[in-house]
């Protein structure tokens, strides 16, 4: 019985201090709270509300100097809880447009918030590209690793060269963040699931 009593405890009280951990910020809000909550914060932030599903809101609006980024909150999938933030920045044509936006971006985050705690930036395949063209299609395909990390006590920020397979190929700039507090409560969810 001491032992059980000891054992709740120690969870609750561990419980509280994770709790009560600050939250990473996106555009100067707490990655926090529902989904309805987090649109309104962006709407004042100048962001137009798209399209909502249970789990991810689009919304629209510039941001970090860029005009027209797309803007996806996501929630946890049974629970109200927004976790993560991706800003899509808009798609290019070319490589030398598509690096300059990482580029750009990955100054000013190293600005803010020092050196990058890990980064890759490589083509796979079996040789050396250095034409414009080749290196889209390497985007366009997946063979691009381009990505910067930066790690905080309240969460990680993740720049990241993309692209989507629709109809057609959308190659873009990709910028994550990801709280650590509520990606946590994912991860235990996820966890008691198994």
């Amino acid at each position: 019985m001491k032992a059980k009593f000891l054992t709740t405890l120690f969870v609750l009280i561990g419980w509280m201090s994770f709790a009560q951990e600050k939250h990473l910020t996106f555009k100067g809000v707490p990655i926090n709270g529902t989904m309805a909550e987090y649109i309104s914060k962006m709407e004042e932030n100048g962001f137009d509300h798209l399209a909502s599903n249970l789990r991810i809101a689009t919304l629209r609006g510039d941001f970090a100097g860029y005009k027209n980024c797309m803007l996806e909150v996501s929630t946890l999938w049974q629970k109200d809880l927004v976790h993560k933030i991706d800003v899509i920045f808009p798609f290019k044509e070319t490589w030398s447009a598509l690096y300059g936006d990482y580029n750009n971006l990955k100054v000013m985050l190293t600005e803010k918030y020092g050196k990058p705690t890990e980064f890759v930036e490589k083509f796979e395949g079996p040789h050396a590209i250095d034409d414009d063209r080749a290196k889209m299609s390497l985007v366009k395909i997946g063979n691009c690793k381009y990505y910067a990390i930066w790690r905080s006590d309240q969460g990680d920020i993740k720049l990241s060269i993309e692209h989507r397979n629709h109809q057609n190929y959308q190659c873009f700039v990709q910028l994550t963040y990801s709280d650590k507090v509520n990606s946590q409560i994912v991860k235990e969810k996820t966890l008691t699931d198994l």
